[in-house]
Order: structure tokens, then sequence, then C-alpha cells
């Protein structure tokens, strides 16, 4: 075995795509080398890349492939000999294309008779001979959904390729790729090393680059970059924020990163800092530093590719480049602040929300509405909620977040506590009432936290609902992956809300309250399509936490007055399962509700102790109400759990009775009142959960 080295050198790579290329090159070329059956040792290998190339550095590969066993079927007998056993044309023909005498060949059996077969073993091909149809399928299957191409090739690919190297042992492999001939000869850094750089061994490879200033593992250049950044950031008392999303870019777009401390000018931090953060993250890749309150620094951090001679040109330009986004920002708020976020709102009429849903003022009275009825079930200020849903929308119509849309809601809650407009209400309900103008839209992404004001919360479940409700009525029910309205992430944000802040109000009667309020109505809308639509989306919420499908359905299909009700009972339901009893007593429960349903119109309203004629019922019915006595008070305590332990203690009851009890006898009154008593003990069975969706 001998190591193996491949180098793809290109022009530079788009960076977001950078990681996965290298994943899909590292992985082609494994699986070409192991589908022909060559032995590859990957220990310790890993994609390797950097913004001009993408390598596979693997550590062991076998020099040739086993011997290479062919097995090919040929006629069977009847139709290979004639009646003398002389071989017909088509056994002729079969043995002169497996190149072989027909004596030679051998028979096999299998169910239809016996037949001829031609079995063969040749030696495996060089592991160096394959290597270029294994890069080439590498190559092909890697996900480049625009290929350039470049002078006057047929082909192409990412970015056009300049070099190519493929080392195996010490020896470079005869192949060519993308019009470039395989060599030993790599390049360094664009301008720290611009000659090339020879590799006499695959072992050498990242040393090799380290020496030509080119970190070509991502995870030592990530490691680099990271270590840069935060002593940038402490050689100024601050700590550098550091967004794993903006890490992986700049990893994908520097090969021998340097840190480079940058400042701005400190009259700029009176812009919302969430703006500034997002004009140095997401528009220059650029690092902010915090103060030791995690408050936003005049100090930020750039990564440059190259170690300057005058470092000072760098921060220079760094500087240069921010300064002009960060005076439009501060143009935007200083013009917001002096018309005021009351004044904002004139101008929502005139928006569009959807054009059978009105326009944003009326959807934000449609969520004032909402949130003043939400707010008086879960003890919050009923007007407090409606002034703030009032205020919802009008930071759109401000300019900061014409310029920056991530930013809305945040730039709501800054014009608030500073809207002389709003001076009527007292400082603390002002505070309150800003912070809920921006945890109005969270959970804003998968993972996100919900709000955690009350307030909040009221105000985000009145946003999803009316989102929701409105969906539904102007007919835009997500279908496939087309859902434009997001309905199903709001949904899952509504179920969120109100499991978490753990709200005890009725889902259902929310949703009709949002659905009556909507301007229009789909012919087809039902206030129960939509509630159940949320809990469609509860489903993958507690798959992701180990509830399976049957002990949902069981909760689903039982009543339950709140969503923390119907997770307390979830709750219940994971500890009754593990219960010895549970599997008998579900099936049971299952066979209870088989047998009233098929005796519908006949069970009895009462039970008549004197209809009893066997034992097995009389204890039955004693223990049902045994059970009832003691988990009355403890549904009333919601103790799910302590009711299904009891109940599990009816199981020896329910078992004596069938093994000794018929139901359905001619006797009606005696059937009626066995009917009666089933039906009871499945009502109180089924009072935590429908557990025969438990049985299999």
């Amino acid at each position: 075995m001998k190591p193996l080295l491949i180098e793809l050198g290109t022009e530079e790579l788009p960076v977001k795509a950078l990681p996965g290329l290298a994943q899909a090159f590292f992985d082609g070329v494994v699986n070409g080398l192991q589908k022909r059956g060559i032995e590859v040792d990957t220990t310790g290998a890993k994609p390797l890349y950097t913004p001009r190339r993408l390598a596979v550095a693997l550590p062991k590969v076998a020099t040739t492939q086993p011997e290479q066993k062919s097995e090919v079927l040929g006629p069977y007998l009847n139709v290979a000999l004639d009646a003398n056993g002389t071989p017909t044309r088509a056994l002729e023909g079969f043995a002169q294309k497996a190149g072989v005498e027909w004596t030679q060949l051998e028979r096999t059996t299998d169910n239809k008779g016996e037949r001829f077969v031609h079995r063969a073993v040749k030696p495996g091909a060089n592991t160096a001979s394959l290597l270029g149809e294994i890069l080439a399928e590498a190559v092909a299957g890697m996900p480049i959904p625009k290929p350039m191409r470049w002078g006057a090739n047929d082909f192409g690919f990412a970015r056009p390729v300049h070099w190519l190297v493929v080392l195996f042992g010490t020896d470079i492999v005869d192949v060519e790729l993308l019009g470039v001939k395989g060599d030993r000869m790599s390049r360094g850094h664009r301008f720290m090393y611009d000659k090339p750089v020879w590799f006499t061994d695959p072992t050498d490879y990242v040393e090799s680059l380290r020496s030509a200033k080119v970190l070509v593992d991502p995870d030592e250049r990530r490691g680099r970059i990271r270590g840069e950044v935060e002593r940038a950031a402490k050689s100024v008392d601050g700590v550098a924020r550091i967004e794993p999303g903006i890490l992986e870019e700049v990893n994908g777009l520097v090969e021998w990163p340097k840190a480079v401390l940058c400042s701005f000018e400190r009259e700029f931090l009176e812009v919302p800092q969430e703006a500034l953060i997002a004009t140095m993250e997401a528009n220059q890749k650029f690092f902010p530093v915090l103060d030791g309150s995690d408050r936003l620094s005049e100090h930020f951090v750039g990564i440059a590719n190259i170690e300057s001679k005058d470092e000072s040109e760098v921060r220079k330009g760094y500087e240069r480049v921010i300064r002009p986004r960060f005076a439009d920002a501060k143009f935007f708020f200083d013009e917001d602040l002096k018309q005021g976020l009351v004044a904002m709102g004139d101008g929502l009429s005139g928006v569009t929300y959807q054009a059978k849903l009105g326009s944003i003022a009326d959807k934000a009275a449609r969520i004032a509405s909402l949130a003043e009825s939400i707010a008086e079930q879960i003890d919050v200020d009923p007007m407090l909620a409606r002034r703030a849903a009032e205020l919802s929308k009008n930071d759109l119509q401000s300019r900061m977040v014409g310029e920056f849309p991530e930013l809305q809601g945040i730039a709501g809650r800054y014009y608030a506590l500073r809207d002389e407009a709003l001076s009527d209400v007292a400082d603390t309900a002002r505070y309150e009432l800003a912070q809920a103008l921006d945890e109005i839209y969270m959970p804003r992404f998968a993972g996100d936290s919900i709000a955690p004001s009350t307030l909040g919360q009221v105000l985000a479940i009145a946003e999803r609902l009316d989102t929701l409700a409105g969906g539904f009525a102007a007919g835009l029910r997500p279908t496939g992956n087309k859902d434009p309205f997001a309905l199903r992430r709001n949904a899952l944000g509504l179920a969120r809300t109100l499991l978490e802040g753990r709200h005890d109000v009725v889902l259902h009667e929310l949703v009709e309250r949002a659905v009556a309020l909507q301007p229009t109505q789909a012919p087809d809308l039902s206030a129960y399509d939509v509630t159940n639509f949320v809990y469609d989306r509860l489903r993958g919420y507690y798959a992701d936490r180990g509830v399976i499908p049957q002990q949902f359905d069981a909760v689903l299909n039982a009543v339950h007055e709140s969503l923390p009700d119907f997770d307390a009972r979830l709750n219940a339901i994971g500890d009754f399962v593990k219960l010895p009893e549970a599997e008998a007593l579900a099936a049971a429960n299952k066979r209870i509700r088989n047998i009233l349903r098929k005796a519908e119109g006949e069970v009895g309203t009462t039970l008549d102790p004197s209809l009893y004629t066997e034992d097995a019922e009389r204890e039955l019915a004693a223990a049902v109400d045994a059970a009832i006595a003691d988990t009355d008070p403890l549904l009333d305590a919601r103790d799910y759990a302590g009711t299904l332990a009891r109940l599990a203690r009816l199981r020896p009851a329910v078992d004596t009775f069938f093994d000794k009890v018929m139901v359905n006898v001619e006797d009606m009154a005696v059937r009626r009142n066995r009917l009666a008593l089933l039906q009871r003990l499945a009502d109180r069975l089924g009072s935590v959960a429908a557990i025969e969706y438990l049985s299999i």
C-alpha cells in the first residue's frame, strides 16, 4: 500500500459551496477506489481545501486490485446441445464470445435446470491505471449547478482549473483531468509564495504547503482565524463576536489568515448595534468586538489573506469600506427618529399585505384584537397588549428597515423607547412594550428561543394566529415544497410559544377567533383545518424528543384543555408505557371500544347492580368505582401520571371479566347493563389519553 495525493488547483472557488465541493470530491475518490475493490485506509483522512484547491490525501491505498472473478451464465443444456450431444449455434456463439472452446465451459444448476457457465479469474489492474477514470467519475458526481467553461474546452467545472497533482507513493500518475495533466507541482500563496511547490511524497503535502504560506487543512485554518480574532479583541479588552456561519465563510476566503484590528468613529454607536453588526458580518465578513457589557464597541477585526508589510494600510482599507454603510445607517436612524414610530403607522394602510387580506394596517388591527383577547386570558394588561400590537408593524415604514430588512422588530424596539408620542406610557410599561415589538417575531428560525417576556409571547401568538388563519382563508395552504407565507414555520412557532410559555388557553378557540376576523373566507375553510395543521407540526417537534407516533395519537385523540395540558398528558403516557400492565390494558381498551362501537344504541345509560349475574362483573364494577374515586382528585390536579398508574391496577379485574363474562348475552337487560359497565370503564381509561392507540 502507498499514500495517494490528488490536488485540483483552480481559480477562487465559490465560498459557500466550497466545503460541499471538497467533501464530494473526497467521497467520490474514496468510493471510486472501493467500488473497484481497491483497499483504502482512510484513518485520519478528510477533505482538504482552500479557495484555490481541492485535495484528497489518503495515507494507504492498495497498489493493485484483488483478482477479478467473473461468472457469465450461458444457455441451458436443452438449448446448448442437440439430441446427439453436439453443440448448437447458441453454445458455440456463447463459447466464442467468452474466448474459449465449448469443452472448457463449466456447468451449473438453477431452479430451471442445468446450464453452461463461463468462469474466469484475471489479475487485478494496477491502481494507478484506474485513477484517471476514478477522478473523472468523482468530478462528474460533484454538485456544481452552473459549471464554468474556459478557453475552447467543451467541458466545465466550478471554476477554471490550472494545475493537477496526482502522486501515488513517490510516482507521478499519468492522468489528465479537465484539460490538465497530472504532475507533482502545486502552487503556494498567490502573493506571499508565488512560485511552484514541489512534492516528493504525499505525506509531505500539508507541511510543504504550510511552508508555502498555505494552510490546506480547513480545521487548522479555522482554528487560526478564531485564535487570531480572539487575541486581537482581547488586546482592546473586548470579546469577539464569532458567528459560526461568518467564521465558515471567512475560512473559505483565505489561505493564510491574518487578523487586523480596526476601529470606527464612536458616534456610529448611537445607531442600533444590530444594524452595524449586520453590515460588518453580512456585507464585509468582519468580526465585531463587544465590550464587557456585551455591547458593541468601536472595534472590529478583519481577516486578511496576507501578512502585509504595512498592516496600517490594510486597516485603513477595512475601515474605509464600512464607513459609508455606517454613515447611511446613521442617517436613516436619525431621520426615523425625527418621524417617530407612531407616525410611521400612517402609511401602512397603503401597503398591501395580501390581495385578499387587505393592507398591513388591516393585519395590525387584527393582531391587536387577538392580542387583547389573549392577554385577558393570561394575566397581561389587555390595553398594553393592544397598543403594542397596533405599533408592531409601524417600523416597516422606517428607512432603517427598508435598508436592513432583518431589523424588522428590532428597529421598532429602538424607536418605541425614543418616541415622544408614547410619553403617555409609563417608563416601565414602555420598556416592556418596546421589547415586545422585537419579540413578536420570535422564534425567528429553527432552534431560536420563544419570546422571553409574557407580553412578547402574547404578540407572537397573535401574529402567528393571524398569519395562519389568513393564509388558509386566502387559499394559501402549503403544497409540497411551496409555502409562500411560511405557514409551517408559523404553526410551529405558535405551538412552541403556547407550550414553552405554559399558556393554558384553548388553541381551537383562538383559531376560531382568528378565522372570524379574516376579511375573506375560502369556501372550504374550517378552523379545525388550521388547528389540525398546528398539531401536524407538533408531530415533528415531539418526534425529535423521542415520542413515538402511537403515543402522540393517543393524546391527540383524547380531550385536552390546552397545549401545556397536552404536553402533561404526553409525558404521563411516556411513563405509563413503561408499566408491565400498559400493553395488556391498552389492548383491553381497544377491545372495549370495538365492542361499544358495534353495540351502538344498545349501551345502557345507568348501571343496575341487581342485574350483575357473575362475580367477575361485580368485581370489575367495584374496581372501576374505586378507581374513579381515587383518580377524580388526581385528574383535578392534572396528575396524569398518577392517574394512569392507578388505572393500571385495573388490569386483573379487566382480564378476569373478559375470561369469564360474555357481554353480548341474549338477555337484553343484562347485555345493556354490561355494556354500560364497559362504557364507564372505557371513559375512565380514556380520561388521560386514548390508550387503545398504544395497542399494535
